[in-house]
């Protein structure tokens, strides 16, 4: 007779929820800068434009606002969360102490095919030209490298500050020449995991993320005061 988990395991997964597939398809929106900071989310045009009704369509926006990408405001309704230079600055200081005890952790710990997985997600990111290949790309290769810590609560953590963000960062290398700083770091960051050198793997990772933050704040200052809306 199959055991407990096995008859768990031979069940299909089921698909997408409504609620679920709207979610997808507008935090893709919001990452990618089709849905600007401010937009005007109304839920009647969502649900007509998904073809459901507007429950799944409020529970997305739920959903969405958890992750720090939805705003609700009195009188409007939901808009497209802005952040402040200060609340990303923020969100990049707590990201680097995180992940550079990710890396700490892992460094040591880190296996040749997990190093050879992160080499190929290094590489793929130097070729991308696509702004929206970028933002997964950059996860991928950090997050390869965090695995081996295995600390899943920890790297959830970090990807949802990466989720808050992402979208400005995009931003920041699809204008600016941040791309060959990015990748230097990158490469040093990836030599300490090939070191197993968990020192140099947490202090580069962590002087990596805020420099990247520190570049990301001088962008929007920059950008707003120019009258822009990224």
């Amino acid at each position: 007779m199959p055991s407990l988990l096995e008859r768990v395991a031979a069940q299909k997964m089921p698909p997408l929820s409504a609620s679920d597939h709207v979610a997808q398809m507008l935090k893709k929106a919001i990452v990618d800068g089709l849905l600007p900071a401010g937009e005007l989310l109304r839920q009647d045009e969502i649900a007509a434009h998904f073809h459901v009704s507007k429950i799944p369509v409020r529970e997305a926006l739920k959903h969405l606002e958890a992750k720090g990408l939805v705003t609700f405001l009195r009188n409007r309704g939901a808009v497209v969360a802005s952040l402040s230079p200060a609340e990303i600055e923020e969100y990049m200081e707590i990201r680097a102490m995180l992940e550079a005890r990710a890396a700490r952790i892992s460094a040591s710990r880190i296996g040749d095919a997990a190093i050879e997985q992160a080499r190929r997600h290094f590489d793929d990111f130097d070729h991308a030209v696509d702004s929206g290949r970028w933002g997964e790309l950059n996860w991928l290769f950090h997050s390869t490298l965090y695995a081996a810590a295995g600390r899943p609560i920890l790297l959830g953590e970090i990807r949802s500050l990466y989720n808050k963000v992402e979208r400005y960062v995009r931003a920041l290398l699809s204008v600016t020449s941040e791309m060959p700083k990015t990748q230097h770091e990158h490469a040093a960051i990836l030599d300490a995991f090939v070191r197993r050198d968990p020192d140099a793997a947490a202090e580069l990772t962590r002087a990596h993320v805020l420099d990247a933050g520190a570049s990301l704040v001088r962008y929007l200052d920059n950008h707003r005061n120019k009258g822009g809306n990224p």
